[in-house]
């Protein structure tokens, strides 16, 4: 088994975490704004911090380069390509989402729905952000060959199975 290429890493979770930020800036800044707000007007909440906003942004980064080292981590396991990063996505999810929800549903300080809108939304964001940055993704030179062999007849062209540009 090969060793995990963590430039490529890196690049790719840059990617996923870019596709993350678009995705939280969709879903909290345009969709729900106006229902946390009133939520957070509940608690007497001032809103988010300038600073806090910054911190979200760079985690989302951190998830990216996560996400796509789970992608690889599964390749050996469940063979480059989309599916794989799909499952890495949907994988990372459950805790990333799923369990913080479920932690937040305990508390009581936020509505239930807001809560499950925001676990809909990334159940399809993390897999599509993967999906992204998984793309660039591509074994360090010494893997290849034992990917190749473990790909069962992929495309010996592309043997990432992503179609993306190689090295």
């Amino acid at each position: 088994m090969g060793r995990i290429n963590g430039s490529r890493v890196v690049l790719g979770g840059l990617v996923a975490g870019v596709v993350i930020n678009i995705g939280e800036f969709i879903y909290n800044g345009l969709l729900t704004a106006d229902a946390m707000a009133e939520a957070m007007a509940r608690f007497d909440l001032p809103g988010y911090a300038p600073s806090a906003m910054v911190l979200y942004v760079l985690m989302a980064f951190a998830m990216g380069i996560f996400a796509v080292w789970l992608y690889a981590a599964l390749r050996p396991r469940f063979g480059p390509g989309p599916r794989t990063a799909v499952y890495a996505g949907l994988t990372f999810w459950v805790p990333a989402s799923l369990f913080q929800t479920l932690m937040q549903m305990g508390m009581a300080l936020w509505p239930a729905g807001l809560l499950w809108a925001g676990a809909a939304w990334t159940l399809i964001e993390l897999p599509l952000a993967t999906l992204a940055g998984a793309y660039l993704y591509r074994e360090s030179e010494e893997a290849e060959p034992a990917m190749a062999a473990a790909s069962y007849g992929r495309d010996k062209a592309d043997p990432s199975g992503m179609g993306g540009p190689g090295d």
